[in-house]
């Protein structure tokens, strides 16, 4: 359903579930959008409120061509809690969606009861990686995105030859080029809040995938060192960067444990 938020026409999903227990947000990756959280609904939302929603520039969502930052997504997620009488909730989701559940964290601790952060970081992107990256945008925004780019792109977020990569090619392929450098810039021009990783308090679970070729296994570990409650990152063997759409067993069982245990 939609909302109008922040000036944006946001759109959401509330699973409902069980009217105890702390709701469980959860934010999607770069170029991805709510329904990568379909096996995570599927087996956490009867017993748990789970809420999921496509970003600015994601999805259904239909939003302003004006820069934002991760933060101005933070504010839109609050603006969601506040919209569905939600005073706290754990917070948190896959790549950016983890940068938006830190960002929260920080401006909003008292309305975060923990954090859930799937093959993400605090830090930002590789250097030696951007100018791959920049090419590829400018490929996609001036020639279209081509096949051979939009199997190189679900390779790097989705994994390599995954059926679970045909229906974002498919989507991809009929996004409006228009407002892909405004979401490629809010990526790359985050701010890097490891230093202030001390400052939130909550328990936190770390997911990643062993063959993330995105984000490596390295940076999980300096995110889990980083927070005060998180006991150790929860490794998924064969999964690469969407590890909760590729490998959604081992992640919903560590989600689950993560939840019964606050």
């Amino acid at each position: 359903m939609f909302a109008e938020l922040n000036g944006q026409r946001l759109w959401f999903e509330d699973s409902g579930g069980s009217s105890t227990g702390v709701p469980l947000v959860l934010a999607h990756g770069f170029l991805m959008d709510s329904e990568m959280f379909a096996p995570q609904v599927a087996a956490l939302g009867s017993e748990h409120r789970v809420i999921t929603w496509d970003q600015r520039g994601h999805g259904r969502t239909e939003s302003k061509p004006e820069p934002f930052s991760y933060w101005d997504s933070a504010d839109d997620q609050r603006a969601l809690l506040d919209l569905l009488g939600i005073e706290r909730a754990v917070v948190g989701g896959m790549s950016q969606g983890g940068f938006i559940g830190l960002r929260s964290a920080l401006r909003y601790p008292r309305r975060c009861a923990g954090l859930v952060l799937i093959d993400t970081q605090a830090g930002l992107e590789d250097p030696e990686k951007i100018p791959q990256y920049d090419l590829m945008l400018d490929v996609w925004t001036g020639e279209g995105p081509t096949p051979e780019l939009t199997e190189m792109v679900a390779a790097i977020i989705i994994g390599g030859d995954r059926p679970e990569s045909a229906a974002y090619i498919a989507k991809w392929m009929t996004r409006p080029r228009e407002g892909l450098r405004q979401i490629y810039r809010t990526l790359m021009d985050r701010d890097d809040v490891t230093g202030r990783l001390g400052e939130i308090e909550v328990p936190a679970l770390v997911i990643h995938g062993e063959a993330d070729t995105a984000i490596p296994m390295e940076r999980a570990e300096e995110l889990c060192a980083g927070l005060a409650r998180c006991g150790g990152v929860v490794r998924v063997p064969g999964a690469g960067h969407a590890a909760n759409l590729t490998h959604p067993e081992p992640c919903n069982e560590a989600i689950a444990g993560f939840l019964a245990g606050l």
